[in-house]
């Protein structure tokens, strides 16, 4: 176990070290870069609590095996200034522990159409189907990333 409530029920049971850099070579603003995996596929995804979904990259949802024949629902979606059109669909997201147990979950993920519009930018780790299923916290002293399921406790 990793974090504990007052009581002694785990609030945490994994930790992951994180990057805390800008996200393209022209920004400034840090972001924290976490390793994760979809689909059993490692990559490095923001996280971030304002965006919906995870959002994955149009080449790594292509490499893990995205079919658009299997999607819940088509949507556009406002993203960095761009509205896009995409996927909404799910797949298995596993975050690594460095400390403690992965955790793995199905994901709701929002995959874009224009790959060209998309370029190298990274993946997003968002709120609404993933961040919102979990218990987490950031330590900022050690770029720590802890988390750990939310059916470890009763609300």
């Amino acid at each position: 176990m990793v974090l504990f409530f007052k009581d002694g029920k785990a609030f945490a049971t994994g930790a992951a070290r994180y990057q805390y850099i800008p996200a393209t070579e022209g920004e400034s603003t840090n972001r924290i870069f976490l390793k994760v995996e979809i689909a059993g596929y490692p990559i490095e995804a923001i996280v971030d609590t304002g965006a919906p979904y995870v959002i994955l990259a149009p080449g790594v949802a292509r490499a893990v095996g995205f079919d658009p024949n299997y999607i819940l629902e088509r949507k556009t979606m406002l993203i960095r200034g761009m509205r896009l059109d995409g996927s909404i669909t799910r797949f298995n997201m596993t975050l690594v522990a460095k400390m403690g147990e992965d955790l793995d979950l199905q994901a709701t993920v929002f995959v874009p159409d224009a790959e060209e519009l998309w370029g190298d930018f990274p993946s997003f780790i968002g709120l609404t189907g993933f961040l919102e299923r979990i218990r987490f916290a950031v330590d900022p002293l050690t770029d720590t990333f802890y988390f750990g399921s939310m059916a470890l406790t009763e609300l």
